[in-house]
């Protein structure tokens, strides 16, 4: 059997894609030769990695249980290539994912810091919802996650193939606009949150997940009166008077600040998560990112 370094490339890329032809666009190669690639490597190991359904190509346990081994290796080769760079610093490349409020209010300053220490500068940024971090991560589509929450669904596939680390945390805030009756609490209680209507972040995300879990099971009556994927628009449309907007403290302070909101005093903390992989390969470059991501904090 000699199965190449190509084939699991075109494998790899397959399985993510999963389409030929999106996968034949981003590997530069035509549709018949992928499609030859992936047969030929299919026949060599006797299984067939793929269920076609309709014009997707679909991983089977057979693909899942390859995936990581065929992502060692691609990452192994490219390591070969720098072995004899003896210069002592990180090479590689980090496809780093990061859920809204961590990769817009801490990640820019961890990559500053990272950048700064090791002289490294071969990192991207994926900025989605936490669930959509946590799909790509099982897909091998990213090396590393930062996350707000830990799912809503898919936990007992997540508990079993993700390493989960707690990472830093966050106080949330119930934020409101400048002339809502609430504004004049000196203290909050449940009961005053109860028949008020909300702006959520859409499902998925680690806000809206920490909303679900601690604020909404406590209240008899509450409604969403949107759900937007965009915090900027949860921030308008609650200094516009039509919600109270649950957020990140890092995210609502610029504006209260600025007297566009008025933040509700309510005591409420999460924890952020930095989460890889169990299979993937830790390079050098990823192991020093993890162990100088998980002593980093932010300077105020």
């Amino acid at each position: 059997m000699s199965i190449s370094l190509r084939q699991l490339q075109v494998f790899v890329t397959v399985a993510q894609e999963k389409t030929i032809t999106a996968a034949s666009s981003l590997l530069f190669l035509s549709k018949p030769a992928v499609s030859m690639a992936l047969s030929e490597l299919e026949n060599q190991i006797g299984h067939k990695l793929f269920e076609r359904v309709n014009n997707r190509l679909i991983i089977n346990e057979h693909g899942k249980r390859l995936l990581p081994l065929a992502d060692e290796l691609l990452t192994r080769s490219q390591e070969i290539t720098k072995v004899l760079d003896n210069t002592g610093t990180l090479t590689g490349s980090l496809r780093i994912g990061a859920s809204d409020t961590i990769g817009n209010k801490l990640i820019p300053f961890l990559l500053r810091d990272f950048r700064s220490t090791y002289q490294h500068n071969e990192q991207s940024l994926y900025i989605s919802n936490s669930q959509s971090i946590i799909d790509q991560l099982l897909a091998f589509e990213l090396d590393v996650g930062f996350i707000e929450g830990q799912g809503e669904s898919k936990h007992h596939q997540v508990n079993s193939e993700l390493l989960m680390m707690p990472w830093l945390s966050d106080e949330m805030c119930i934020a409101c606009a400048i002339d809502h009756p609430l504004r004049e609490k000196e203290k909050l209680t449940l009961f005053d949150l109860e028949n008020q209507t909300w702006i959520v972040r859409e499902t998925g995300s680690g806000t809206r997940e920490h909303f679900l879990s601690r604020i909404a099971p406590r209240l008899e009556q509450w409604s969403i009166a949107f759900e937007l994927r965009n915090t900027e628009a949860i921030i308008n449309c609650a200094a516009a008077g039509l919600g109270l907007a649950y957020l990140s403290r890092l995210t609502a302070r610029h504006v209260v600040a600025n007297s566009h909101l008025i933040e509700l005093p309510l005591d409420l903390r999460r924890q952020y998560w930095l989460v890889h992989h169990k299979d993937k390969h830790l390079s050098p470059l990823l192991e020093s990112f993890i162990r100088y991501s998980s002593d980093w904090q932010l300077d105020e």
